[in-house]
């Protein structure tokens, strides 16, 4: 049998066959997927085959066959063994959700999320929520934020999955395609699910008063049919978002703004830290690149130099 995995608990995997039916499945013995270090050798997304296991209580699948992936995307493993876990695969399109106040999402976690879907072609919108709690200050933030990302080549939109404003064209870029949203634990992801596709009824979490970071309410990642057609892939809040799989020579064209001026560098290996007449430091001068994008740049080259040595 053939399906799509729609949720991993980690030793479980949820899979719904070719004829809407969902068994519960197990990987057949010590199942890895050829040169990728995961934690998860099958994740949300991935098309596999599986023979069915009769037993007293109830039919179970054994997972025998990964499908080859278009695409996915991945993070850093929580535990220290070097490896990475792949948040799911087979997306048409990620939709980072960030918030200006309570929480605030960082422009380098953005950034990070951002630099990874780049790497494996997965093209990215980003959706600013809770515009309805913003004051003054937070909605002038909010438009520098978004004249930056817009400049690049994202497309930015400005919700309130509380208030409904703006959800008909979220529904929108949704329809018909396999969406994955992610973002940091508290940003409303589950309450817009909810305000799209009410009969999901997700659980959703509040904030912290103490540290004003959302409290996780989706454990694990999740893929849910949306009744105008496509899928949504729920995510746990992810703290941080660390990029890996990187040579510090290739993270310069993860940056759109960068990678379309590069050919005006002096030096072909340039890092656009310190050679001379580097075209990329000149734009940062100049306003033409965001400073804040330059800023996030440089400590990603620092964390993938740091990661390079750990491996050596």
């Amino acid at each position: 049998m053939k399906g799509i995995v729609i949720k991993s608990t980690g030793s479980w995997y949820f899979v719904q066959n070719e004829n809407g039916q969902k068994i519960d499945c197990k990987l057949k013995g010590n199942f890895r997927i050829k040169n990728i270090r995961t934690t998860n050798p099958v994740s949300v997304g991935d098309i596999v085959e599986y023979t069915v296991l009769e037993n007293e209580d109830k039919d179970i699948g054994l997972i025998h066959k990964i499908h080859e992936r278009k695409n996915y995307i991945i993070r850093k493993a929580t535990n220290l063994s070097k490896q990475s876990h792949i948040i799911a695969a087979n997306i048409d399109q990620a939709l980072l959700m960030a918030t200006i106040a309570s929480p605030r999402t960082s422009l380098g976690f953005m950034d990070r999320f951002l630099v990874t879907a780049e790497a494996y072609q997965i093209p990215v919108k980003i959706i600013f929520n809770k515009i309805d709690i913003y004051d003054k200050k937070n909605k002038a933030d909010l438009k520098k934020i978004i004249d930056v990302y817009t400049s690049v080549g994202y497309e930015c939109y400005s919700i309130s999955a509380l208030k409904k404003n703006n959800i008909d064209v979220i529904k929108e870029l949704m329809k018909d395609k396999i969406s994955l949203i992610s973002g940091h634990s508290g940003v409303g992801k589950s309450a817009m699910i909810n305000v799209i596709e009410p009969n999901l009824d997700l659980k959703t979490g509040e904030i912290s008063s103490v540290h004003l970071k959302g409290k996780h309410t989706t454990t694990f990642a999740e893929m849910h049919p949306l009744s105008f057609g496509g899928y949504i892939i729920d995510t746990p809040g992810i703290k941080e978002f660390g990029v890996l799989e990187f040579q510090k020579e290739q993270v310069s064209h993860y940056f759109p703004e960068m990678l379309k001026i590069l050919n005006g560098c002096q030096f072909n290996n340039c890092t656009h830290t310190h050679e001379p007449n580097c075209a990329v430091k000149d734009a940062v001068a100049t306003d033409e690149i965001s400073e804040s994008r330059y800023i996030n740049y440089l400590n990603i080259l620092n964390n993938v130099e740091m990661d390079e040595k750990e491996w050596e």
